[in-house]
């Protein structure tokens, strides 16, 4: 480990000294209790001091670049993992403003996400047609790529709980497929190649692949429990398209994050726990660990070649990709570079060039040379470490970078609450010596314990260098008291000029993840539906019945529903299809039954359905429930439940 101070002589931001005792005191007694740098920090003590007033009103006195005038639009399309909510959010940047929030693995009362038919279909059901799930974590969201940028085609989330990937389309911004991955759990990293390396003529996105933290006995059919021996991990690769699990890789320790070269030769995990431990202590051992990166088309050619097994029922062809199976660069599959103690997040530099994993319980964060790595593939550097061109001290705590396409990377310090901004190539030559080349450029304190952070367009071609956002675990005293459950604190710094400036807060419902910033001029939103893409789309408004299934056939155009009364009898089946016959851009409706329990909305050409069982005799007013006309309120009819 090589280190450096910040420079004597650095005009980087005043920090309150008092403060930053109280964080590095904090963090380190956790460090030494119980090996997790944020046990203590984390904790608001009676005697904390106040924020320093120059940072709590720094944001007054800077210029409002980043305000948006009404009826004007943002740069910037932002994509959010929701966290335990299950959801994805999108917000406006720099404004900071949330759009919508997408329901994916959670239920939505609004849209009727989880409870209509098509829904319930992508979320899987069991066989009587409940949900098989009712709880979701989504992490990490990462859109698709073409020649190394964003084309705003897909994004994918991951779910951290039951082991799911889902796909959202970025013409409709809503969820169209959602995959169970076999033989994981604790899914947490994901990331889309960044063009296809098997056919050279294809530049873009074709695989989304996906790491998982727990290590578990394979098969987990309740054999094996207590034999941490059997227990191991698995890297599995996502067709983009089909969204079908292609592939997985056997792995020693477990996996956080992912990332892709410019190449798309390789993809790659920071891990810790390589020990494999099933034990806190156990995972602790190791002084080091690695970040695992995966030979794609070696992988591909293995399976096409037979050289594979699979697990139980599943028919996903597994490859051996541990370190005892892969001494020969020549033919590995994978290579594990080692990095210091737990490292927690990989990135990949918008040149091409590196992969930057963060220590967590090192200071530290390696600069991993990419093409040195394809070298050691090829047999042309003799040790995997020598990969590694530079490993630098930025603070305590560093976990998750990003990138301003100038040079600079920005990494959260999780235990000084803070983002230092340094330089990449400055940082590699003072570690190959060079005691001149100061590679910190600046400090900006956040509030508080920083987890993810990411700039606009950074891990692209494109990374402007213009917004960067920071996703702060704690808000404590930023806002408002709501009681025990705090907001988190989101923050918004300009980063365009050569120091940062913190210009923002923006309380934020936990527990948000990931995000991405992407320009607005690369996303193509649709206005309305196409009529075409729904075979069941109403083009004739009945009712049908076959024995005790009725199916409803329903048009609305504002302000009415194409039937005035729907008649059944107590225990039907009740099918209502729904298709919404407007044009207009921005007229959508809902459909609301009381006592059933059953609400949801189409969007303008749009066609969706529910079933319930019609167990309730009596009169029931079906109406629309999301604003559309002057004549919103009229528009119900009755459905007349017939003892």
């Amino acid at each position: 480990m090589t280190v450096q101070a910040a420079p004597a002589d650095s005009d980087a931001p005043t920090v309150d000294r008092s403060r930053r005792h109280f964080l590095e005191t904090a963090g380190l007694a956790g460090v030494a209790t119980v090996g997790l740098p944020f046990a203590l920090s984390a904790c608001r003590q009676p005697d904390a001091p106040d924020m320093p007033q120059n940072l709590a009103t720094a944001a007054t006195s800077l210029p409002k670049r980043h305000e948006i005038s009404p009826g004007q639009l943002d740069e910037y399309y932002g994509l959010w993992s929701g966290g335990h909510s299950g959801e994805v959010r999108v917000l406006g940047m720099p404004s900071g403003r949330e759009i919508k929030r997408i329901p994916v693995f959670n239920r939505c009362a609004m849209s009727g996400w989880g409870q209509t038919n098509e829904s319930k279909a992508i979320l899987g059901t069991r066989a009587d047609g409940t949900m098989k799930y009712t709880t979701g974590d989504t992490h990490h969201v990462h859109a698709s790529y073409t020649d190394g940028t964003y084309d705003g085609k897909y994004a994918w989330v991951n779910e951290k709980i039951h082991g799911r990937i889902a796909r959202i389309r970025l013409d409709t911004f809503e969820c169209d497929k959602i995959t169970e991955i076999p033989h994981i759990q604790g899914f947490h990293g994901i990331f889309p190649d960044k063009r296809d390396p098997v056919k050279a003529e294809v530049n873009h996105t074709t695989r989304v692949f996906c790491g998982s933290e727990f290590a578990i006995p394979q098969p987990n059919d309740g054999r094996d429990l207590d034999d941490p021996t059997k227990y191991y991990s698995v890297f599995s690769c996502v067709d983009a398209e089909t969204m079908e699990v292609r592939w997985q890789c056997k792995v020693k320790g477990n996996m956080d994050l992912v990332a892709t070269s410019f190449s798309g030769k390789l993809a790659a995990a920071n891990q810790y726990n390589v020990e494999n431990g099933a034990m806190l202590a156990d995972m602790m051992s190791a002084e080091r660990d690695a970040c695992v990166f995966f030979n794609v088309a070696r992988i591909e050619q293995a399976i096409s070649d037979g050289r594979f097994y699979t697990l139980s029922d599943s028919k996903v062809p597994i490859v051996d990709g541990t370190p005892e199976k892969n001494t020969d660069p020549k033919t590995a599959l994978t290579a594990y570079v080692p990095v210091p103690k737990n490292p927690h997040g990989v990135n990949a530099s918008p040149d091409g060039k590196y992969f930057i994993c963060a220590g967590k319980l090192s200071p530290t964060a390696t600069v991993i040379d990419v093409a040195a790595v394809e070298r050691w593939f090829e047999g042309e550097v003799p040790e995997i470490a020598q990969t590694i061109v530079a490993e630098v001290e930025l603070g305590l705590g560093p976990l998750h970078t990003a990138f301003d396409g100038r040079g600079n990377a920005f990494t959260t310090l999780f235990l000084d609450s803070q983002i230092v901004k340094w330089n990449v190539e400055k940082a590699i030559a003072f570690y190959k010596g060079d005691n001149n080349a100061a590679y910190v450029v600046d400090r900006l304190d956040v509030m508080y314990q920083p987890g993810h952070l990411n700039a606009s367009m950074s891990e692209t071609r494109e990374a402007d260098g213009k917004w960067l956002i920071t996703g702060c675990k704690f808000s404590k005293d930023r806002f408002l008291p709501v009681g025990p459950l705090h907001p988190e604190n989101e923050q918004i710094i300009d980063i365009s000029g050569e120091k940062m400036q913190l210009i923002a807060d923006h309380p934020v419902w936990p527990e948000p993840h990931d995000f991405i910033v992407m320009r607005r001029d690369i996303v193509k939103p649709r206005q309305i539906y196409d009529l075409a893409e729904f075979p069941n789309a109403v083009k004739e408004s009945r009712v049908v019945r076959e024995g005790r299934k009725v199916t409803v056939h329903l048009i609305s155009v504002a302000p009415s529903f194409s039937l005035p009364e729907v008649r059944v009898k107590k225990g039907d089946e009740v099918t209502v299809i729904l298709t919404n016959m407007d044009k207009v851009e921005d007229l959508t409706h809902g459909f609301a039954l009381p006592k059933y329990d059953v609400n949801f909305i189409v969007n303008p050409q749009e066609t969706k359905s529910v079933t319930f069982k019609a167990d309730k005799p009596g009169v029931y007013w079906f109406y629309c429930s999301h604003f559309c006309h002057a004549l919103h309120l009229e528009m119900r009819s009755r459905l007349l439940v017939e003892a």
